[in-house]
């Protein structure tokens, strides 16, 4: 199959319509270039707040309520565009209200319309302490499809091995790793969480970013990293694990083509075998850690 990840800016819109018709073009681009799986970033959503105006977008709880207020519309526009070209979409991610305070959700889409969800489990202190956003309390998600078993970390949870290798465990293939990160070292470090995942769970691992500069948008104004593939670097795989990757900063679709055989071959045969090893590690830690003292 081929996949896309979205570099994906954040634009004002001045009508939901105007939201509409750049998921269109964006949808339509992928797919015109054999996109059979399309990534779109954490909070890329968020552009939505400027429907509210410039006000309410420059509040950070009233870009949230603002934001989570389309959800309804967004998922029968990515619902529909999923049907007219026969693709798999994971929705940029956004707030959601399932009580008092948001989640931040992805919701997936396929040609048969919405397939679910993943709400991001471990919140940044960003999202802590500032948005006071939620963690989703429904747990991981595996997404069954014609395509291949899916999972979804969202940005920091990329960084928690725990969370990709029970997907991993489940049967999980290719992991989607949405992003949304200020500086180079926050997108750095959901790279290297996501290089990391797909060697030890001998995956492949989707990072797409949001980018660019929104100043009058509360709590996404700057934002940077590139789009990337990630494979284990492994037999048959790139010698540095990057299938593919697009340029720092800049807005566009960054694709690669990805084998679900390849990946069966790997962990049944690979030169490593982390996924099939992991459990060792229980048998190595019982034992008790050394303490050697020098003067």
């Amino acid at each position: 199959m081929t996949i896309a990840a979205a570099a994906y800016p954040l634009d004002w819109c001045h009508s939901f319509d105007d939201y509409a018709g750049k998921l269109r073009d964006w949808v339509a681009g992928a797919a015109g270039q054999g996109a059979d799986l399309l990534v779109f970033p954490e909070y890329g959503a968020m552009e939505l707040a400027s429907l509210g105006g410039a006000e309410v977008a420059a509040d950070l709880q009233g870009a949230l309520s603002e934001v989570a207020r389309h959800a309804p519309q967004v998922d029968e526009v990515l619902a529909g565009l999923a049907a007219e070209h026969g693709v798999y979409i994971l929705g940029a991610s956004g707030p959601v209200f399932t009580g008092k305070r948001p989640v931040n959700r992805a919701v997936l889409y396929g040609p048969q319309g919405v397939i679910g969800h993943q709400d991001k489990q471990i919140m940044t202190p960003f999202e802590r302490d500032d948005w006071d956003v939620t963690a989703g309390r429904d747990g991981l998600a595996v997404f069954d499809t014609p395509i291949g078993r899916l999972g979804v970390v969202i940005c920091y949870d990329s960084e928690f091995p725990l969370l990709s290798r029970a997907l991993a465990e489940a049967g999980v293939e290719i992991l989607l790793a949405p992003s949304c990160t200020e500086t180079e070292a926050g997108f750095t470090r959901v790279r290297v969480g996501s290089m990391a995942r797909a060697l030890e769970n001998q995956c492949v691992v989707v990072q797409a970013p949001l980018i660019g500069t929104a100043p009058w948008c509360a709590g996404v104004e700057e934002n940077t990293g590139r789009a990337a593939i990630y494979g284990p670097p492994d037999i048959g795989w790139p010698a540095n694990g990057v299938l593919a990757e697009g340029e720092m900063d800049a807005p566009g679709w960054t694709l690669a083509q990805v084998s679900r055989a390849r990946i069966r071959q790997t962990r049944a045969k690979g030169g490593v075998l982390t996924l099939q090893h992991w459990p060792e590690q229980s048998a190595r830690l019982s034992r008790p850690i050394q303490v050697i003292t020098t003067s």
